[in-house]
C-alpha cells in the first residue's frame, strides 16, 4: 500500500530512526491481503467455507489490510519528514517527489507491463486502463481501478495522499493541521454516505486512503499522550473494532478507527515485531503487494481452480507463498533497490550540475 508499502520509507536519512516494529507489521499486512484475501481466488467457490470466524474474517476480510498499511503509511511518514522538518521549501518538495517515484514506480511499471503482455486478452484491460495505470491514476477512474494489477489502485491513493501531505507540510504546522482535519472529515463524509456493510468497493477506495493516512499523522503527533495508553486498553480497542458488526457502520470504520490504530500503537511496544524474519518480509512488502496477483491469476489461466481436498488446500497455499515470497526477494534485489539507486543519483547529479550553474 503503498509506500504503506514503502521500504522504510527513507529512514537512511541522518537522524531518523527506523521503526523496524512496524516494518514487521506492514509484513504481516502484506501477507494479510495475498495469502489469506486473495489467495481465496486459487480455488474454487465453496473449497474453503470454514465456521472457524478467525479463518472465515481472513479469506473474506482480509481486504481490509490495505487499510493498516495507510495507517502505517500515515505515521511513518509523519515521523520521517515531520520529526525533522525535511519538507520546507520547493527543493525540499522534489527531493521528496523524486524519492517517491523512484521508490514506487519502477516495480509499479515493471508489473503493469507484465500484465500487459499476460492479460491483454481480458476486456477489461483496455488502453483507456494501461493509461490510467501508466500515470498511476487508476483508483480516480472506478472502472479501470481493478484492471491489469488490481492492488496498485491504492498506490494512486497514496500517491495523492503524498501530495496533500507534502503541500501541507510546506506550508507549515497550520496548513498541515488543516489539510489533515479536511481529509479526515472528507473521509469520513464519503465513507459513511457509501453505508457499505461489506465490500470491498471501489468508491471507497479514495476515502479509506485519506482517513488512513491522514489518521496515521494524528496519531504520530499524540505519540506522547498515546504512549501512556494501557497496553489491554489497546487489546480492548483491537477486539471491540473486530467484533461489530460491518451491518452497524460498515467494514471500513471500526477497523481503521479503533483496530487498526490500536495495534499500530501496541505494535511499537512489541520486540518480536522487529525480528529478523519479519524484517526480512517488512522489507519485500511491497513487492510481495505487487507480485501476488499476477501469479495468481497466471496459475489460474494456465490450471484453473484447486479444489478443496486438504491437500489441495495446504499445498496449493504453500507452492504460492513459497513462489511469491521467491519472485518478492528477487523483485526487491533486482529491480526495486537498483532502480531506487539510480534514480536518486541521477537526480543528485542534477541538482549538483544545478547548483554549479
Amino acid at each position: 500500500m503503498g509506500n504503506s508499502m514503502a521500504h522504510a520509507h527513507d529512514q537512511h536519512h541522518a537522524g531518523i530512526v527506523r521503526l523496524g516494529r512496524l516494518d514487521g507489521l506492514r509484513g504481516i499486512a502484506a501477507c494479510g491481503v495475498a495469502f489469506t484475501y486473495h489467495s481465496t481466488g486459487l480455488f474454487a467457490d465453496g473449497a474453503l467455507a470454514s465456521t472457524n470466524p478467525v479463518v472465515h474474517w481472513l479469506h473474506w476480510s482480509g481486504w481490509l489490510f490495505v487499510d493498516m498499511f495507510f495507517v502505517l503509511s500515515g505515521y511513518i511518514f509523519a515521523h520521517v519528514y515531520l520529526g525533522r522538518n525535511a519538507l520546507k521549501n520547493g527543493t525540499d518538495l522534489a527531493d521528496f517527489g523524486i524519492a517517491r517515484v523512484a521508490r514506487l514506480y519502477p516495480l509499479h511499471l515493471l508489473m503493469l507491463l507484465l500484465t500487459v503482455a499476460l492479460f491483454w486478452s481480458k476486456p477489461e484491460n483496455t488502453v483507456l486502463a494501461f493509461g490510467a495505470h501508466l500515470v498511476m491514476l487508476q483508483a480516480l477512474v472506478p472502472p479501470v481501478a481493478q484492471t491489469f494489477n488490481g492492488p496498485t489502485w491504492s498506490l494512486s491513493v497514496e500517491a495523492m495522499c503524498y501530495v496533500l501531505f507534502a503541500m501541507g507540510a510546506a506550508a507549515g504546522p497550520r496548513a498541515l493541521r488543516l489539510v489533515t482535519g479536511l481529509a479526515i472529515f472528507l473521509a469520513l463524509f464519503m465513507i459513511v454516505s457509501n453505508a457499505a456493510p461489506e465490500g470491498p468497493y471501489v468508491r471507497d477506495n479514495f476515502p479509506r486512503g485519506l482517513l488512513g493516512f491522514f489518521l496515521g499523522q494524528v496519531l504520530w503527533h499524540q505519540r506522547a499522550r498515546l504512549a501512556g495508553v494501557p497496553g489491554w486498553v489497546l487489546a480492548g480497542l483491537i477486539v471491540a473494532g473486530l467484533a461489530i458488526p460491518p451491518a452497524a457502520f460498515g467494514a471500513i470504520l471500526p477497523l481503521v478507527l479503533l483496530t487498526f490504530p490500536a495495534v499500530l500503537l501496541l505494535g511499537l511496544r512489541l520486540r518480536w515485531l522487529e525480528s529478523r524474519p519479519l524484517i526480512w518480509l517488512g522489507d519485500r512488502s511491497y513487492a510481495i503487494y505487487l507480485v501476488h496477483l499476477p501469479l495468481r491469476d497466471l496459475f489460474l489461466e494456465l490450471s484453473g481452480p484447486l479444489g478443496g481436498s486438504a491437500a489441495e488446500i495446504v499445498l496449493g497455499h504453500a507452492l504460492f507463498i513459497a513462489v511469491t515470497l521467491l519472485l518478492s526477494d528477487l523483485a526487491l534485489r533486482f529491480v526495486e533497490m537498483p532502480a531506487r539507486r539510480a534514480i536518486r543519483a541521477g537526480w543528485d547529479r542534477r541538482s549538483q550540475r544545478a547548483a554549479l550553474a
